[in-house]
Order: structure tokens, then sequence, then C-alpha cells
């Protein structure tokens, strides 16, 4: 099946877009930063807070100390909404959470207290393709088979993508994902899978599973579809969630849908913050994504960094807070499912 639109163009549009001119500034930064962490110790985005508290640092004026502190809570509506309203302004916190968070005021969220537009967007330290796995007992073991088949998977929380993006396939696409809320982190969910708890992830990326040899070597888990707007380069052959769309307003919706995958870890900073600061926050991150020490560990922990900037970050935001109410409204639809 082909794709029934074409994203390249976003894509370039995106990565052409370049970095503000930033000044060298002389005022003294804060001491202590805190690193905030909206899932628990052990997942996919603790694992890159904490990378980047290492290496972060020495980026900054003065060589600050970096603490990294994980607030869990809904899928990362938490630390959001800390982030928003209750964090110093002052460049002393930041922090990382799912990128399907920023989208929930524009799909309906209840529970967000924030205009993610107004964030200091740092950017990403990754441009990720996800994937939907299956456990090697479950009956459900292709796309196709979803169709007919019912597969248990485990959501760190309605806004997280493990919650969003089975709901959204379910009523877009006609799968028979069962979603099951609850858990703390990726971490937690995968270690409940390989119990038997649930049967099945989604929002897991293919620099998560290459952690994991054995589950392939195995032959534990099958990789059902490819959650972005692309597929990744090195795994042609698994079926891209984009190819499924029937028409372009299915297209469209699924676009508004996966289109964060782009900025897969998001860092985050309040809103507000003096100019200087959040240059300075800014420049680090760049920074620090760039530093061959930091590529060297993440090569190590068997990732695979990409700077995505933050005001690439911005214009995506932008362009998915502008779609039209009839989009917006489907995919609204189909969470609510």
């Amino acid at each position: 099946m082909q794709p029934k639109a074409s994203f390249t163009p976003i894509l370039l549009a995106l990565l052409s877009l370049a970095a503000p001119a930033l000044a060298q500034q002389n005022e003294r930064f804060p001491r202590e930063i805190t690193l905030y962490v909206g899932t628990e110790p052990g997942g996919g985005y603790d694992l890159n807070a904490r990378m980047v508290a290492r290496h972060m640092a020495r980026h900054l004026p003065g060589n600050p100390t970096i603490i990294v502190q994980n607030m869990p809570g809904a899928g990362g509506l938490k630390l959001a909404n800390y982030l928003y309203s209750v964090a110093p302004r002052d460049g002393s916190a930041f922090g990382i959470l799912g990128p399907t968070v920023l989208l929930d005021p524009l799909l309906g969220g209840q529970a967000s207290q924030f205009d993610a537009q107004k964030f200091t967007l740092l950017g990403s330290s990754a441009n990720e393709v996800s994937t939907c796995i299956a456990w090697h007992t479950a009956k459900a073991q292709s796309m196709d088979a979803l169709m007919t088949n019912e597969l248990v998977v485990a959501a760190t929380g309605p806004t997280s993508v493990s919650g969003l993006y089975p709901r959204v396939m379910n009523v877009m696409l006609g799968t028979h994902f069962k979603v099951v809320q609850g858990y703390n982190s990726s971490a937690e969910a995968l270690l409940a899978m390989e119990r038997g708890e649930n049967e099945g992830f989604c929002g897991l990326g293919w620099t998560n599973l290459q952690q994991r040899p054995d589950w392939f070597e195995q032959g534990r888990v099958k990789v059902l579809v490819q959650l972005g707007l692309a597929k990744h380069k090195d795994h042609p052959d698994v079926p891209l969630v984009m190819d499924y769309a029937q028409n372009i307003i299915d297209a469209q919706v699924l676009e508004l849908v996966f289109a964060p995958q782009i900025f897969a870890r998001p860092f985050i900073a309040p809103p507000d913050l003096p100019e200087e600061r959040a240059a300075w926050l800014r420049l680090a991150f760049y920074a620090t994504i760039d530093d061959p020490e930091f590529i060297l560990d993440a090569t190590r922990q068997k990732l695979e960094p990409e700077l995505v900037k933050g005001d690439q970050i911005r214009y995506l935001l932008g362009r998915l807070y502008g779609f039209a109410p009839q989009i917006v409204g489907r995919a609204k639809q189909a969470l609510q499912q």
C-alpha cells in the first residue's frame, strides 16, 4: 500500500530552520539547576535526561550542578503544568516530557493548564520513529491480524504516546488495541509485558528496541508498525502508519497525531524566562547534543542522538495548532474512544 500524502516538504522545512544568533552573556548563571523528568526512573526519557545532565553543565556559565528529579504523573501532564505555572523562571529549572503532552490543550485535554507554544522550547535530543510491538504469545502478530484480534497494550498515561497512539489507530484504522493504563514508565510497562500482564506496547523507539537485542534473537517480539511521518532508514520493510490512510483527511489527522515524533524527546523550560537565560539554555542544549563526548556516551547506550532545535519545534507546533477545526475535531473524536 502506498502513502496517500507526502510529508517530505514538512521535514525539509523543519531541518532548514536556522538557529538564532545568540550573543555571549556575562551574567552569572544559577549555580544549581534541576532537570525534571515526567516519568519514573528507568525509561527512555529518564535515560535521556541523565545523559544530558552529565554533559550540559560544562556548556553553561560557571559549570553549574544539574540535578535530575523525576516528577511522574498523568503521562507528563503533571510536569508540564508545574513548569508552566510553578517552577522558577530564572533558568534554574527545565524538564523533559513526552512530545504528545504538548498537544494536549489542542486535543481537548481537561487537565492541561498551559499554552504549549509559550514554553521556552530548548529542543529535542532525538528525531525518532516509534513502533508498536507485540509479545510472541499474542494472537496479533501483524497489522492485518490487529484488524480482527485484540492486543492488550500498556500505557503510561492518557496523554502519553503509549496511551494516545493505539486509541487513534483503533478509530482511524480499525485496529483492536485494548489500552491498559496505570504504568509509571515504559520500563515498568515492558517488564509487565515480559511477565505476561499485557501483550504489547506502542511508542517504543527503534533505539530503545536496540537495547534489548535478545528480544529479536529469541523471537520474543514482533514489530507491527512504525509510528511517524517517515520510516526509519534501517527498517524499510516494516509498514508505516501513514501508509494506511485512506484519504487526505485521514492523512492529516494521522499527521497531527504522529508528527510530534519529530521532536521525540523535548526539553522545555518555563515561559517568560529572561532573554539571556533562555539563550544560554538553548545554546548549551545545542552544544550538548552535538558534543562528541555526549554522542559517544549515547552510542554506548545504543541511542541515536539527533538535535532538533527549539525553533524547529516551535514551527511544527504552530503548524499543528493551525490545523483546520475539521481535522482537530476528528483527532479529538478518535482520542475520546
